[in-house]
């Protein structure tokens, strides 16, 4: 195998060196393809496939990558692919010229053309171009993995993205189906009167979520700071500003592991609204995705690994409290001391830290019994106050808060609560994160004296929530991987 793929290596590097000498070669003669500095394009291949009828004996100019060739005596077959698919052409001699085609004959695979031509269907039936005129844009220095064989490996693929959107459609047209859904979600917010927003990516404070943060120095200043690990907390200065319904798409960064649903810089969506409360950011869930969905794949039926979901059907609604005793078999409503709920956890095999409370491993039982189970799409309500630190409490049973996450194929989809805005109660939450931070818990959020401060000044009743944009398009595009939706995942460095 080791001499067959030295075999390989020793073979492309011969194409490079070809490939090389024919770039020398136009450039001799004073065609470097590299000094070409536009080409007028008319329209896309897939568009004229779809409209074929109005298209056919019209001339066109398109271009793309030479993907396939099939060079015979006096006229030829190849196959260019474009942003929105591909088409093949017929390349004669008579039609473009004895020396336009003797150095068509010399392109390869992988470069770039433009073409003008007529459009017409072939004697087998294949939509085609007839070839008047073949323009080399820009000369391929490297060599495409085998047609056959193609790009699999998959840490090639996501290192070497742009190969892979190359010879893999499918990948292309996922991260076409990314921006769509991008799209529709922003239309969606845009048509419930939500403005778009953008806030700072440098923090002092990186609060807003349970998780570690990157940490750098601001020369200038000579502080050290921090990536955001939410927009939670901006955000909500500006429900207090008064901008009563406002969202933001954006990055943020957790120093965290990498799995097929985790990676340390990821696309985050939040919104807050004033006036409302978890169960008005149920309905905004619930309608989003449907909308979405139906806008994008033109259904609300999504199949992911041979199940399906049907975003049609209502929304199952169901307690943390219930989901546990559910699945688990046990009800902690009838543990009351922290002791209690060790002790449980101990007799079901559940790992815990000495510092966790009863709510603490309930949440620990909710990971470890039910969150996998969660199929369906699931609203997974009512958190205990220790894993909610900016959320309501429930006024008739304040061990508990107005807060649910959204699951569905087992994955966490959404975040959403009841916003606390009772700067008083905030503090103390605040203080109690500190203890656990300075116990430590690297994920436990600081005291944010000027959101405090923002909240001292008054925050309207709110209800806000958290979309993990990326899980929502491995979602409709029946991905199975966080790293198939991000076009340059976290790869650890080759030289390591």
């Amino acid at each position: 195998m080791a001499e067959n793929n030295n075999t390989q290596a020793v073979d492309v590097n011969e194409q490079v060196k070809i490939r090389m000498d024919k770039l020398k070669g136009l450039q001799e003669e004073g065609r470097d393809p590299f000094q070409i500095t536009k080409y007028d394009v008319t329209n896309h291949t897939q568009d004229i496939k779809d409209d074929f009828e109005n298209f056919e004996g019209k001339e066109v100019s398109i271009a793309g990558r030479l993907m396939a060739k099939r060079v015979m005596g006096k006229a030829s077959f190849c196959n260019v692919a474009d942003l929105k698919g591909n088409i093949q052409l017929y390349v004669a001699r008579d039609s473009v010229g004895e020396e336009p085609y003797a150095r068509f004959k010399k392109f390869d695979i992988g470069d770039i053309v433009g073409v003008k031509g007529e459009v017409f269907r072939t004697q087998k039936g294949e939509m085609s171009i007839h070839v008047s005129e073949i323009t080399l844009l820009c000369k391929s220095l490297q060599v495409l993995p085998e047609k056959y064989h193609g790009l699999k490996d998959t840490d090639q693929r996501y290192r070497q993205r742009y190969v892979d959107l190359i010879v893999n459609p499918e990948v292309k047209e996922t991260f076409v189906k990314r921006s769509q859904i991008i799209k529709e979600i922003r239309n969606f917010l845009d048509g419930r009167g939500f403005m778009e927003v953008e806030t700072p990516m440098l923090v002092a404070n990186a609060g807003g979520a349970a998780a570690r943060p990157f940490m750098t120095h601001y020369n200038a200043l000579d502080e050290d700071i921090n990536l955001r690990i939410s927009l939670e907390l901006y955000l909500k200065r500006l429900i207090v500003g008064g901008m009563e319904r406002v969202y933001e798409i954006g990055r943020v960064f957790r120093n965290e592991g990498v799995d097929t649903k985790h990676n340390p810089e990821f696309t985050l969506m939040e919104l807050y609204q004033a006036y409302t409360d978890y169960y008005g950011m149920m309905e905004l869930a619930e309608s989003m995705y449907r909308t979405v969905c139906q806008k994008v794949n033109g259904t609300m039926v999504v199949e992911w690994d041979g199940v399906e979901i049907d975003l049609s059907k209502p929304f199952e609604r169901i307690t943390m409290l219930d989901a546990v005793k559910k699945y688990s078999g046990v009800d902690f409503t009838e543990i009351k001391t922290d002791e209690e709920a060790k002790a449980v956890a101990k007799e079901h095999h559940v790992e815990y830290e000495e510092r966790h409370t009863k709510g603490d491993i309930l949440n620990l039982f909710f990971d470890e019994f039910v969150e996998d189970k969660l199929i369906q799409p699931t609203f997974v309500m009512d958190h205990p106050v220790e894993i909610s630190p900016l959320t309501k409490k429930k006024p008739e049973d304040p061990d508990y808060t107005e807060r649910f996450e959204l699951y569905i194929l087992g994955r966490e989809m959404c975040n959403a609560y009841s916003e606390l805005n009772d700067p008083i109660d905030q503090r103390a939450r605040f203080e109690a994160q500190e203890a656990l931070k300075a116990a430590g818990d690297e994920e436990a959020n600081s005291i944010d004296e000027d959101f405090l401060n923002a909240l001292a000044y008054g925050m309207p009743p709110t209800g806000g929530i958290g979309f993990g944009i990326d899980r929502m398009v491995m979602l409709l595009t029946g991905s199975s991987a966080i790293r198939d939706v991000l076009l340059f995942p976290t790869m650890k460095s080759l030289d390591k």
